[in-house]
């Protein structure tokens, strides 16, 4: 009789104490969704006029690292360079990059340019680098 008495409680207590992960879980789950959609909303407030890009990434799919560079000017006449050193099969990405046309060049790690030419830079963008 103690035994069934003791596994019934056992067995109730683990069931209470699953319920109670099962609710953190949930609980985690709702917080980690509703900071995804935090970060959502503020990306989608940024003002259409604005002088600057939240963000340029470059995706290398080539078979060894590449070097992203790029040359402008902003509004007012200041020079703007920037350059990514980015890894086989790795992104890196600019912050806060004033709108503008820019000069790129894609040189590989023997120093050869891969590809050179100007991109207008009005939104946020995503360049993947790939074989032709």
């Amino acid at each position: 009789m103690k035994h069934k008495i003791l596994f019934s409680l056992l067995f109730t207590c683990q069931f209470l104490f699953s319920q109670a992960d099962l609710n953190t879980v949930i609980k985690g789950g709702e917080l980690l969704l509703s900071g995804l959609s935090v970060f959502k909303t503020s990306k989608s407030e940024v003002k259409k006029d604005s002088k600057s890009i939240e963000s340029v990434c470059v995706k290398n799919k080539l078979n060894d690292r590449i070097t992203f560079r790029l040359l402008g000017k902003t509004e007012e006449g200041d020079d703007v360079k920037k350059e990514l050193v980015i890894p086989k099969e790795g992104k890196e990405c600019l912050f806060v990059l004033p709108k503008g046309i820019y000069t790129y060049e894609i040189v590989l790690s023997n120093k050869e340019i891969y590809k050179k030419g100007e991109y207008k830079f009005e939104d946020d963008v995503v360049i993947t680098v790939k074989e032709d």
